[in-house]
């Protein structure tokens, strides 16, 4: 049985962490197996959006796999931790929209897990924070630095320092979620909120969030000279002319991603 599970439905790609009887949690293989599937994804022209989920009820993700972690070297845990920053990274970095799809526990890597993603959507009550503190260790995967910049400095370091456990609901409050829905209603949710984006020209959808990611962090007129670059690859499209076409016939569009 695959750790890692994924399938393409009307577009959206699904991706599962399939190791519910330990959380969810990554060992090595699983990170393996992860990178592969995002690579093939970011290739994939057959996917407009991904959704990014654990197996189970319990858990998104716990994090790291402990037990495993502890028959390992230091230069088996560098590995580790370096293929889990990596496919993290992958998934920020993916052409298309991701949702993170957070029906459990998402602690420590697992919380990680949901900040690469565009956007998170969480089942009512479920615990989420970065608890690596706790074990002596920091966030590895992307925790210091994405964090902060989602919620603020201050903020931050208090969720950090403290490896302090947040509901879903203190999480939509600091805008680390975008919504929260009753467990049963989580798959639904993402599929609605992917389909609002997907109604819209693919083209246009990777660069908007190309011109975001790679501006964000920059000063504005280099990020304004991005925005300006994305913006060139969408007038030549074949979808930019339909829509014209489609608005001048009082029609919707019908986009084809080229």
């Amino acid at each position: 049985m695959a750790n890692v599970l994924f399938h393409v439905e009307n577009h959206i790609g699904y991706v599962t962490v399939n190791r519910p009887e330990v959380l969810n949690c990554f060992d090595y293989q699983t990170l393996f197996e992860l990178q592969e599937i995002v690579n093939d994804i970011s290739l994939n022209p057959n996917v407009h959006v991904v959704i990014f989920t654990g197996e189970g009820e319990k858990a998104f993700s716990a994090g790291a796999d402990l037990k495993e972690r502890k028959t390992l070297n230091e230069t088996e845990v560098r590995r580790n931790v370096k293929a889990i920053r990596d496919v993290f990274n992958s998934i920020s970095m993916l052409q298309q929209p991701t949702i993170a799809a957070v029906n459990g526990y998402a602690l420590g890597g697992g919380f990680e897990w949901l900040l690469s993603c565009d956007f998170a959507i969480a089942a009512k009550g479920v615990s989420m924070g970065l608890t690596e503190t706790s074990w002596a260790i920091i966030p590895g995967a992307g925790g210091t630095q994405r964090l902060p910049r989602l919620i603020g400095e201050m903020k931050a370091k208090e969720l950090i320092f403290t490896a302090k456990k947040i509901t879903a609901e203190e999480a939509l409050d600091l805008g680390i979620v975008l919504e929260v829905v009753p467990y049963e209603r989580l798959t639904e949710a993402c599929q609605e909120f992917a389909a609002k984006m997907m109604k819209n020209g693919p083209v246009a959808i990777k660069q908007a969030k190309y011109a975001i990611t790679r501006g964000i962090n920059t000063d504005l007129q280099t990020g304004l000279e991005i925005e300006a670059k994305a913006y060139e690859l969408t007038i030549p499209t074949e979808d930019r002319i339909e829509a014209l076409q489609a608005f001048s016939e009082k029609r919707a569009p019908q986009f084809k991603g080229k």
